[in-house]
């Protein structure tokens, strides 16, 4: 038990040693999606700025009052968008010309994370960061991670076929895509308690946070 633990974390340390340029490129990719999307809050103009206030008005009126959406129905819709990110992705990774794509998705992903915090920081200060912090980073906390380690395996995988077709670098393509295919797999896990979370932790706890952020936001409108 011990002799397969210890390999399991040579493994783990190998492979983060060796593709830690590819983790390195995919972070700071993310991040600067994050920094363009609260970069990107400052360019809506008034209108737009008062429909998403609109948005968040009755989001909050909705939290109140206990008229969101069932949290069984919340997770069926969460894991089967997790699901088909993670498909799309591991799709993406075994064929070459899905690199690019798999990049744009790490970058969206980013964008539309600090896009979501820049904004409420942006109109409700630090009361919007802190629901921005309780509605936002739970779930993410396992996502993120989760689409970091998916893209770099990828974008490895992808790099490897690439070697193997046109360098005529041959190697063995079938053990590393079933290591790929089988990680991918494991990480489905993780989704599933970021889709839980996001559908029972994250909403009761945007319900201790709604009565003061949501008539901040209220008075905006």
């Amino acid at each position: 038990m011990r002799s397969r633990k210890k390999q399991w974390n040579q493994t783990l340390h190998h492979h983060f040693q060796t593709q830690k340029s590819l983790y390195l490129f995919v972070t700071v990719l993310l991040m600067m999606g994050v920094i363009f999307g609260a970069v990107l809050v400052n360019v809506l103009d008034g209108t737009q700025k008062e429909g998403l206030l609109n948005y968040l008005g009755y989001f909050f009126q909705g939290l109140r009052q206990n008229e969101i959406a069932d949290p069984e129905i919340m997770f069926q819709h969460a894991i089967g968008d997790h699901l088909k990110t993670v498909g799309i992705m591991w799709i993406l990774g075994i064929s070459i010309i899905g690199m690019p794509v798999i990049l744009i998705l790490i970058f969206l992903k980013g964008l539309v994370v600090g896009f979501t915090v820049g904004f409420l920081v942006h109109q409700l200060s630090w009361k919007g960061f802190w629901f921005a912090f309780v509605s936002v980073v739970p779930q993410n906390l396992f996502i993120i991670p989760a689409m970091i380690i998916i893209a770099v395996l990828g974008l490895h995988f992808s790099i490897t076929l690439v070697r193997n077709r046109l360098i005529k670098h041959r190697g063995r393509i079938y053990p590393q895509f079933v290591s790929y295919s089988l990680v991918v797999t494991m990480l489905v896990g993780s989704l599933l308690v970021a889709a839980g979370m996001e559908a029972y932790l994250s909403p009761w706890l945007m319900k201790q946070t709604v009565p003061e952020v949501g008539m901040q936001a209220l008075k905006l409108l």
